[in-house]
């Protein structure tokens, strides 16, 4: 059943699942690389809330009479820039591992290095479907392209290899083999504790939203609505909470892929499909 003697429901167990982090000791190895070694969980939680700042959450709305958008910037490449910074994220993998001066934590960072890197080539050439449709990379001009059909009717194949390496990004089960524990204990953040070690764990949470936000404005309309005559920002939130219950539901379901696995469904079934889905858009529709 989970934690349930917190709050209502177990609805509070976050917080006191960080207010205990933050008392618990800020431990360093001996012989780890302080100066990497404190720069890591920075490096990882930076970037995932950093491309917040190009996500557009609606049009605009009216409050007390003022006119205030739903987006801090509205930029032209703006896929392009969720895509170049999110990438910096696995420095911090990288150099959390590294640091550590643990095997267990390098084979941990270096398995992660590898899957991120994998997947982030057939994700990214799963949203090109999306801007050739919409003929721009600008988010804010994805959503109004599918104010009459949602992306998802053309796009069903590009969705699927954007979802299935987001799952993989967010080293979310069945690809969480970073943190294997029966391999590699916690993998790249063995060594960590206290706030840093909430940093790593807050940053692959800021990437599961991420990438049900981006499925949702990429692939299902963003705040476009259907039938039922809601508020924009609440068809959003009520699609970003689907595909966040969706994360916990593959969570709960599936076993761990083997890394063998792993790799295999990333470079010999979503990468083909990914180019497959790019040359099949271009003949249908442009």
């Amino acid at each position: 059943m989970g934690p349930m003697r917190v709050g209502w429901h177990g609805l509070l167990q976050p917080v006191a699942d960080g207010i205990k982090l933050l008392t618990k000791e800020d431990h360093i190895p001996a012989e780890a690389d302080r100066f990497l070694f404190k720069l890591a969980p920075i490096l990882a939680l930076a970037p995932p809330f950093v491309v917040f700042v190009a996500i557009p959450f609606g049009e605009s709305v009216s409050v007390l009479g003022a006119e205030i958008t739903l987006h801090v910037s509205n930029m032209n490449v703006a896929l392009l820039f969720v895509f170049a910074v999110i990438g910096i994220e696995v420095y911090g993998v990288i150099f959390g591992g590294w640091a550590a001066n643990s095997k267990y934590a390098v084979l941990g960072s270096l398995r992660t290095c590898a899957q991120m890197i994998s997947y982030e080539i057939p994700m990214g050439f799963a949203v090109i479907g999306v801007v050739m449709l919409a003929q721009s990379m600008s988010l804010l001009e994805i959503v109004r392209a599918q104010a009459d059909v949602w992306n998802i009717v053309y796009q069903p194949v590009g969705f699927f290899v954007f979802f299935v390496a987001g799952l993989a990004e967010a080293q979310r089960i069945p690809f969480d083999l970073a943190e294997a524990e029966g391999d590699l204990g916690a993998g790249f953040h063995t060594e960590y504790s206290g706030i840093r070690f909430a940093f790593f764990m807050v940053s692959e949470y800021a990437v599961m939203l991420l990438v049900s936000v981006l499925s949702v404005i990429l692939f299902f309309g963003g705040w476009n609505g259907v039938l039922v005559p809601l508020p924009p920002l609440l068809w959003f939130a009520l699609k970003v909470a689907f595909f966040l219950y969706v994360f916990m539901w593959f969570r709960f379901t599936f076993p761990r892929y083997r890394y063998d696995q792993l790799m295999a469904i990333g470079w010999k079934v979503l990468l083909p499909l990914s180019l497959a889905n790019i040359i099949v858009t271009g003949v249908a529709f442009l």
